[in-house]
């Protein structure tokens, strides 16, 4: 099959990205809220980057957290509760205060575009406060590299397989994958770069942002902080 990035398929809205919005609502927390509560003392503000139908956002609540919402669909943000919203591109975002964690999550800094990612890291630097966090949520390469057609999982009735696979150029792919609960079925393409922690660690600091540790076994999770030294 031939891949079309930054498109999907299925019922429901499809954002211009390609996200099936109905999908995206059947999905649960995955231990997000609980990272950032390892670095934010409870209350603390968290501006949440690409932030979806609020997966993660009404976790962030019950945790205590005061939360703002970024996101570009508005056909997403519909979804959020309890949250302030903001419907903006992330790389376009100020909002002229700082918060004490920014999250980048859905693996936006894997993008293919050099431009967009610095830009994305760029609005993560400043929107954090001085001593505050950014958490990244990336795929490592070793991650990367493991990528095989029909690698799936199954959760409940939900079912995740990665339906398509192709080369992209140096360092990158094409994907396509497949979603199904119970007798609705959607796909989403995308392009992912493969990243080395190395060109992590660069690509923070080209915007004032220092790599400090992985907060994941898996190290999907990264956390950076502000400043150079």
């Amino acid at each position: 099959m031939t891949i079309i990035p930054r498109s999907g398929t299925g019922p429901g809205s499809i954002t211009p990205d390609g996200s099936p919005v109905e999908y995206y609502t059947l999905l649960k927390p995955r231990g997000e809220a609980e990272l950032v509560a390892e670095v934010v003392p409870r209350g603390g503000s968290v501006l949440e980057l690409g932030a979806g139908v609020g997966r993660v956002t009404h976790a962030l609540l019950e945790h205590g957290f005061e939360v703002v919402a970024v996101d570009e669909s508005a056909e997403m943000l519909a979804h959020v509760r309890g949250a302030r919203t903001v419907q903006a591109r992330v790389q376009d975002l100020r909002l002229e205060r700082r918060f004490d964690a920014v999250m980048l999550g859905s693996y936006l800094v894997n993008t293919s575009d050099e431009d967009g990612r610095r830009a994305l890291l760029s609005a993560c630097a400043r929107h954090v406060a001085p001593g505050g966090a950014v958490l990244i949520e990336w795929t490592p390469p070793e991650t990367h590299d493991a990528r095989r057609p029909g690698q799936g999982r199954t959760d409940g009735d939900m079912t995740v397989t990665l339906a398509a696979l192709e080369a992209a150029g140096p360092d990158q792919f094409n994907a396509t994958m497949r979603y199904t609960h119970r007798d609705r079925v959607w796909t989403q393409s995308f392009t992912s770069r493969r990243l080395t922690d190395e060109d992590l660690r660069a690509a923070l600091a080209e915007c004032g942002l220092r790599l400090d540790r992985f907060l994941t076994e898996d190290r999907s999770w990264a956390l950076a902080v502000p400043g150079l030294s």
